[in-house]
């Protein structure tokens, strides 16, 4: 009996002390699971002398999806949308130069004229020939300028909930960096998590406490440098947003949005769905601003539902 009691309880007690003593192990296997569900495994490539992690998965045979991260994101806020996915296309999720495991240099320009010409050169190191490319957030405004930059090196455009465009109403984030003296994608300390994760999706989910400080050690050390990032972008939005070249942008598109969206406002739906021909959109009623994170399903289905039109 003693020794059926051990064997029932043992798994219990390994995740206990993984929590208490091991935390950032126990995220490393709940990634690695996460990836393994999704038949996504890590990979890297050298482009112009700077290493590129990224995610693959999916048959390479088939078509690519591109999947281009956020401000703050990497290249796992894709894992829980590529079970979905990588049954039917071959799916490639980068680090931007920035972010992730990605150089981490101060130094770099991270204007989005710039970040977009890197991902065509990783798109070119990993030969891939007119991906389908989709991006949420800073990513979705990197894949539309990806659009008008390089109109004929894409099959087509996914944006979800994309910065880069001005809708008819501000959203909170604008409201709040409007006196430019606070950041409120940048966190002010691990207490500061539980208000940055509800800005960002509509039904925050619980994360432990002894948890928080491994997901978030990457947003604290290098707070400076995403600051200095931030409003970068910040000006580039306010002063050039890209309502004026929507109608430059030539292949099928999809908008994905999420109606509680507090980062960038759901009236951007109605700019983009007007500007580009031969476009379509969804807005998602229950999540905020990352649906592949949110409903990865619902995500996926739309996705995967246009392509095949295509």
């Amino acid at each position: 009996m003693k020794i059926l009691l051990i064997l029932l309880f043992a798994p219990l007690i390994a995740l206990a002390i993984f929590y208490f003593v091991f935390p950032g192990r126990l995220v490393a296997i709940g990634r690695a699971l996460l990836r393994r569900r999704g038949g996504t495994v890590q990979k890297s490539v050298t482009v112009d002398g700077r290493a590129w992690p990224y995610l693959e998965g999916g048959d390479r045979t088939k078509p690519t999806l591109l999947l281009v991260h956020g401000f703050s994101g990497d290249k796992d806020n894709w894992s829980f949308l590529a079970p979905f996915l990588t049954r039917d296309y071959h799916v490639v999720a980068p680090d931007l130069p920035g972010f992730g495991e990605n150089e981490r240099n101060p130094d770099l320009a991270y204007d989005i004229e710039a970040q977009t010409a890197r991902l065509k050169a990783f798109v070119d190191a990993l030969g891939l020939r007119q991906p389908h490319i989709a991006g949420n957030s800073m990513g979705g405004w990197i894949a539309l300028r990806y659009a008008l930059d390089f109109p004929d090196a894409l099959a087509s455009l996914i944006l979800i909930d994309n910065a880069g465009v001005a809708g008819a109403n501000e959203s909170d984030l604008q409201k709040q960096a409007a006196n430019e003296d606070y950041n409120p994608l940048v966190l002010a300390g691990i207490e500061d998590a539980d208000r940055l994760v509800a800005m960002v999706v509509h039904k925050p989910p619980f994360v432990p406490s002894r948890i928080k400080p491994v997901l978030y050690a990457d947003a604290l050390k290098y707070r400076d440098q995403l600051d200095t990032a931030f409003w970068v972008i910040a000006t580039e939005m306010r002063d050039r947003p890209l309502n004026d070249r929507l109608g430059e942008v030539t292949v099928p598109t999809l908008i994905i949005w999420g109606r509680h969206d507090r980062l960038i406002d759901v009236s951007c739906v109605a700019v983009l769905e007007a500007g580009i021909a031969n476009s379509r959109a969804h807005v998602l009623d229950h999540v905020g601003h990352v649906p592949m994170v949110e409903d990865p399903k619902a995500t996926a289905a739309l996705m995967k539902d246009f392509l095949a039109g295509l």
